[in-house]
């Protein structure tokens, strides 16, 4: 179990201090302004840190202690892990760095010692070399990044596992601005014990993670089959969205000089992601587009995708995007031509993709997703509502929130300026993708696609 690090109930920061700007002192703020469990500074040098009793070690602590945040200098860590091992601590985050990462016989020595003292007294560990926990629930915040620098995303559904800090603080704060919610975000660094294959087997029982994404640098010799075996077992219930780096010679090497990992063949891994049902994503861009499509919209029961479009020029990219993505756009059936035909104006192209033309206005569009939403040969609906189209006002945007009522995936294309970025905001705040690239539509749907096909089929696509 690793409730201890989500969810303790005390919590030691060891290299709290009062000096401005230094790790000690942000990880204490983060605990005290969100934090409702006991806090307990630790620093020799202080009786008292912003308002919180200091005791010179853990063992000084008089309470029961869950946690420990280390944050000091690396040399002191396997002497604070020995404090708290007496102390009868569970677990330990250390965000500590200056040992096997550092290429050096020293450091690697040094992380040696921590591991023989943390398994000596049976202390689980986080790290080092991390930025460790943040729990969007608990109030758990272990990132020393102030949040004038690093805003923290609203509470959600997300978990996100790293073995880069400074990659999912980026990402982090990238996911508040565009208003994506978070429930964890765990940075283990050079795993010395917690790694991904747990961290997985924890989060997919965690209700408050809908969708995992895992940023993977290497997976630990020795684990590769754990690794496969969770990996397979988690998709079958929750979507995970993995990138790997260290793809290249050259990326293997920079991984092993960031958190010590062993990089391997990039073949062999995009092989095992495919055996475990991960759904890869191969870019920055990609592994957001996954993300919010897979954590806000329903499975896909088949693949036959329905385009309504005001631009008929995008509405052929995007068949194209789609079609090559392995999905269907289907012509469409004759029944719905002949409905089409009899509420729409007759220059209207009523093939799929469905084309309303430049003179179309909010209603012309609400009159064909009510035809379409409710049909069972209709697998997913894109709408594509450029908007500086004169007829459209906003009224078709507040219909597509309501039309979620249908169980449907929906999906839509803004390409402009700042009206159409107040629509995006609007429409994903309510839960709906907005793309601006038939591409990244396209590839982002076939995921939700081939997801729902491993949940369909008990994990076997």
């Amino acid at each position: 179990m690793l409730e201890f690090f989500f969810n303790p109930s005390s919590v030691a920061v060891v290299g709290a201090t009062p000096k401005e700007g230094k790790v000690g002192r942000v990880i204490l703020e983060n605990f005290k302004n969100k934090f409702k469990g006991e806090i307990y500074p630790v620093n020799p040098h202080y009786q008292e840190i912003l308002g919180l009793k200091a005791y010179a070690s853990v063992q000084e602590i008089p309470g029961r202690v869950d946690l420990v945040v280390i944050a000091t200098p690396a040399r002191t860590v396997p002497g604070v892990l020995e404090d708290a091992g007496v102390k009868g601590v569970k677990g330990a985050i250390i965000i500590s760095g200056g040992f096997r990462e550092t290429g050096t016989q020293e450091g690697a020595m040094l992380e040696d010692e921590v591991k023989r003292v943390a398994a000596k007294h049976g202390i689980r560990v986080i790290g080092p070399n991390c930025i460790g926990v943040l729990d969007n629930w608990s109030g758990v915040d272990t990132f020393f990044l102030p949040e004038d620098k690093m805003k923290r995303p609203p509470k959600g559904y997300v978990s996100v596992i790293s073995q880069s800090g400074a990659f999912a603080s980026a990402l982090l704060d990238w996911m508040a601005h565009h208003g994506y919610g978070l429930s964890k975000a765990i940075s283990f660094g050079n795993k010395i014990d917690v790694d991904e294959v747990e961290l997985l087997n924890y989060l997919v029982e965690d209700p408050t993670t809908n969708v995992i994404f895992l940023y993977l640098e290497g997976v630990r010799e020795g684990r590769g089959r754990d690794f496969i075996d969770t990996a397979r077992k988690v998709s079958r219930v929750k979507p995970v969205v993995v990138y790997k780096a260290g793809k290249t010679k050259r990326g293997g090497i920079a991984a092993a000089s960031h958190t010590a990992a062993l990089a391997g063949d990039y073949t062999l891994y995009t092989t095992v992601f495919k055996q475990s049902r991960l759904l890869e994503a191969v870019s920055f861009d990609e592994i957001m587009d996954l993300v919010k499509v897979l954590s806000t919209q329903p499975l896909m029961k088949g693949r036959r995708v329905y385009i309504v479009t005001d631009a008929g020029g995008v509405g052929v990219m995007l068949t194209d995007a789609i079609e090559l993505n392995g999905l269907e756009v289907p012509e469409t059936p004759a029944d719905l031509k002949e409905r089409l035909r009899s509420v729409l104006p007759p220059h209207c192209i009523v093939e799929n993709p469905i084309d309303l033309t430049g003179d179309t206005d909010d209603q012309r569009f609400m009159t064909v997703l009510n035809e379409l939403l409710p049909r069972n040969d209709v697998d997913a609906v894109v709408v594509v509502a450029l908007p500086q189209v004169p007829g459209l006002r906003g009224e078709l945007f507040e219909y597509l929130v309501t039309a979620k009522r249908y169980g449907k995936p929906m999906l839509v294309v803004l390409i402009g300026g700042g009206l159409t970025l107040e629509y995006k905001k609007f429409l994903e705040e309510n839960g709906i993708p907005v793309f601006e690239s038939p591409e990244r539509l396209a590839r982002a749907l076939s995921a939700l696609y081939t997801y729902s096909r491993i949940r369909m089929q008990g994990g076997v696509s």
